[in-house]
């Protein structure tokens, strides 16, 4: 059923885009730019350049998939709790949105091209393994999100290999720094799949959707959100060993922000309340990314 209020066709397709998310590709970049300039060979520019837009273009298709591939299966309906989203609403044509989803994978390749060129065949699997993952978050024969599984590809993805793939574009060499900084924003980035997922328990199960909630429970999601939550600043003790102080102690800043989602997920029912401890989660990790960025820097 087509949403009351309709928004102008430029509006619906920047909400298809759902921009509160490209921090998840934005901050892994730039953390491994920063570790790559710790270690004396941050850039050129055009490597930092083309690997944030092929990150942008495969975080915008695989929304854009999501969305139009969740209203084919039925399982974003009018009793969504979550965002509207624009082929449930019936603001633009699911057949519409796989093709723009196509199509900006199709820039993340022409992005990635002159990165494969530089980084060698590690970068052509990562950006060939981003794409099919891309369509295969929710879409073909085991889709990622429907099987329990997402929240792992999300903090390689988004965290280790986002990060690592980075630093090895720009300084040849991936060591256990980037591991644990990859883990670190990766972790964050999981945390907002994780909300997500403890808010549409109910729908999710309805839907056939077996997500980590969905299988095991709503305590079992509530002790997922808060472990995601807590594990970057657990880390942050590495940061220490190695000397980067302001590193360790810097993303300490998002501490009350963080603790403020894991409060509110373990004391709020699943509901449309879960929207803002969504939009919570996306400060934590767009504030602990920039925090770190500046620590490694520093």
């Amino acid at each position: 059923m087509a949403s009351d209020t309709r928004p102008s066709t430029l509006v619906a397709w920047l909400l298809a885009t759902r921009p509160k998310t490209l921090t998840a590709a934005l901050v892994p970049v730039a953390v491994g730019t920063a570790l790559a300039a710790r270690l004396g060979s941050a850039g050129p520019w055009w490597v930092v350049a083309c690997a944030l837009g092929a990150a942008f273009a495969i975080q915008i298709a695989t929304n854009l998939f999501n969305d139009a591939l969740d209203h084919e299966k039925g399982t974003d309906t009018d009793a969504r709790l979550g965002p509207t989203r624009a082929a449930q609403a019936g603001w633009i044509p699911a057949s519409t949105l796989r093709a723009a989803a196509w199509a900006s994978l199709v820039v993340a390749l022409a992005l990635a091209a002159p990165l494969v060129a530089r980084g060698g065949w590690p970068i052509a699997v990562i950006a060939i393994l981003s794409c099919v993952f891309a369509y295969g978050y929710t879409g073909g024969p085991f889709p990622l999100a429907y099987l329990g599984v997402a929240d792992a590809f999300v903090i390689a993805f988004f965290g280790l290999i986002a990060v690592g793939g980075t630093v090895w574009l720009q300084a040849g060499v991936v060591g256990a720094d980037a591991m644990v900084a990859g883990l670190q924003v990766g972790s964050l980035a999981a945390a907002l799949l994780a909300v997500n997922n403890v808010r549409d328990i109910t729908e999710d199960r309805a839907a056939g959707k077996r997500t980590l909630p969905a299988r095991f429970g709503l305590a079992f999601g509530r002790a997922e959100v808060v472990t995601l939550i807590a594990l970057p600043f657990a880390l942050g003790a590495w940061w220490l060993t190695r000397g980067a102080v302001v590193a360790a102690l810097l993303p300490c800043l998002a501490t009350p922000l963080a603790w403020s989602v894991g409060r509110g997920v373990c004391t709020t029912e699943p509901s449309t309340a879960y929207n803002k401890l969504l939009a919570r989660t996306a400060a934590v990790h767009l504030v602990f990314g920039a925090t770190l960025v500046i620590g490694l820097a520093a």
